[in-house]
């Protein structure tokens, strides 16, 4: 199997040995790691007191105008020079299996990448089983009526097509171990103390699938608030996880013995980051980190120190929920539906606005700071939310606050609301996805809320911009609420979060 994108697809190891001639050849355009397969495959082969053959081996991998990358081809490889030099008792048994790992010179097999997507084509092309390094058989045992063996050495492959061994199949109970991790968490809202109004933002942010961005002086809290989010967002389904974790196996980043990834993803890149280790790429395509938050949350902290033209590669895959990285021989596309979350200060100094302390900065160095961050990309974000340090009275008082538990509760019960309106749009399945077509028809609202609307936008100077976004926002209050219809308080409380709209930044509404 060769993977592309987070998509497998299977690729015919044939081997041929001859009498005439010598040399070692690999065909159907194998890279570097595939073409020196061939060193490990002959010492991992002697090593265990095997022929490999001196005359002329000729292994092609079909089909071969696909680009064929990785070292997962070693023991497909050592297998068939085994099986066409008839040290096999059973060659024809081979095609029945898919078989994917690295070996070493002894014949140890390491882990690969990909082996959840591997599995599910190999059940799609109804395989009898699915042989792979034991570090990766847990996780491509997800797959259900696949037999799926992990292995730890050459020489277990070998006993089993030669019938002197068994091999076992690996059993995960999915349910359990799916269910194990998605309700605990180490971090919860009711550690922060004070910040009411930023958890009701980060509440409806979560229920809507809104994005957010949280500006305030060092120190106020923004960070601990974002790490908390994922604790309150619906758990993840099973086929969210799946596509989940086939983008974590891809990429090399489910730990060894993995299983499913439980919880929704919290991407954290630092401000240093590339174009492409956000969007994806490179020449041997990668995920990036917009499509390792898929389905969770991209928080990127101190937004305006980020290169602005790392910011603006994500405003398409933000609409479209994918990114497309194309090459002259391929286009994949990679799955980028995630939930941004932004923190930054207001100034360089990092106290405009702030309560106590004084602005340092001269002139015009807060607008120009503010500038760092587009319009369009800005448009993207729903949430604007101010955060103030919290009193010393806050910090000192000995005072329960609410769990992330129960507001959980109240996220999935309008996310369960929004799930019923949406059954019968493809792919939209929250607040933040509508379209401005279906914005009209679900998000009418009284005469008097278009006073209150007009006034607002009027009184604060917003934008034009803010207006589909307060619709969409104002719906999910209303939906939290559980509410069919969006009230004037329902409005004015999705106002108050668009605070970078307004011409005097840092007033209050």
């Amino acid at each position: 199997m060769a993977v592309h994108g987070v998509e497998a697809m299977t690729i015919t190891v044939e081997v041929n040995v001859t009498s005439q001639g010598q040399h070692y050849f690999i065909v159907g355009l194998p890279d570097n790691a595939v073409k020196e397969s061939l060193q490990r495959v002959e010492s991992a082969i002697k090593s265990n007191h095997y022929y490999m053959p001196r005359t002329k081996l000729v292994v092609n991998l079909a089909p071969a105008d696909i680009k064929k990358t990785g070292s997962a081809f070693d023991l497909p490889i050592a297998i068939g020079t085994l099986g066409a030099t008839e040290q096999l008792y059973h060659p024809e048994k081979l095609e029945r299996f898919v078989i994917m790992g690295e070996l070493s010179l002894d014949g140890e097999v390491r882990p690969i990448r990909g082996a959840l997507p591997i599995a599910i084509q190999a059940k799609k092309e109804n395989f009898e089983g699915l042989i792979v390094p034991a570090a990766n058989a847990r996780e491509a045992a997800m797959v259900g009526d696949l037999k799926v063996y992990g292995i730890t050495h050459l020489k277990e492959v070998i006993r089993f097509f030669k019938d002197e061994a068994d091999l076992q199949p690996t059993v995960v109970d999915i349910v359990r171990e799916f269910s194990y991790r998605q309700n605990n968490f180490e971090v919860d809202f009711s550690d922060v103390k004070g910040q009411e109004n930023i958890k009701r933002a980060l509440e409806i942010a979560a229920a809507g699938a809104h994005n957010a961005i949280l500006i305030g002086p060092p120190g106020a809290g923004k960070t601990m608030l974002a790490k908390r989010l994922p604790t309150i967002l619906p758990p993840l389904t099973l086929p969210e996880a799946l596509e989940t974790t086939k983008i974590h196996s891809v990429a090399g980043k489910l730990p060894e013995n993995a299983t499913l990834v439980s919880r929704r993803p919290f991407r954290s890149p630092h401000h240093t980051i590339s174009d492409v280790a956000l969007v994806g790429g490179g020449g041997n395509p990668q995920p990036g980190e917009i499509s390792l938050a898929h389905n969770g949350v991209l928080f990127l902290d101190e937004l305006p120190e980020f290169k602005r033209s790392v910011l603006e590669v994500m405003r398409q895959p933000m609409e479209e929920r994918k990114v497309t990285i194309s090459r002259a021989r391929i286009a994949l596309d990679f799955p980028s539906n995630f939930m941004l979350v932004a923190s930054m200060n207001p100034c360089p100094c990092g106290f405009f606005n702030h309560p106590d302390k004084e602005c340092v900065c001269g002139p015009g160095i807060v607008q120009k700071y503010l500038n760092k961050i587009s319009g369009p990309l800005l448009d993207r974000i729903d949430l604007h939310v101010e955060v103030t340090p919290v009193a010393f009275s806050e910090l000192s008082a000995e005072k329960f606050y609410e769990k992330s538990f129960d507001i959980r509760r109240r996220v999935i019960s309008a996310r369960n609301i929004q799930a019923q309106r949406y059954e019968k749009m493809e792919g939209v399945y929250t607040n933040a996805q509508m379209s401005s077509q279906t914005l009209k028809d679900i998000c009418a609202i009284s005469e008097s809320g278009q006073h209150l609307l007009k006034a607002a936008m009027e009184k604060l100077n917003l934008s034009a911009r803010a207006y589909d976004r307060i619709l969409k926002v104002s719906r999910t209050i209303a939906d939290l609420s559980s509410s069919s219809d969006i009230t004037a308080e329902h409005l004015a409380e999705a106002i108050q979060f668009r605070s970078l709209d307004r011409g005097a930044w840092g007033s209050s509404v």
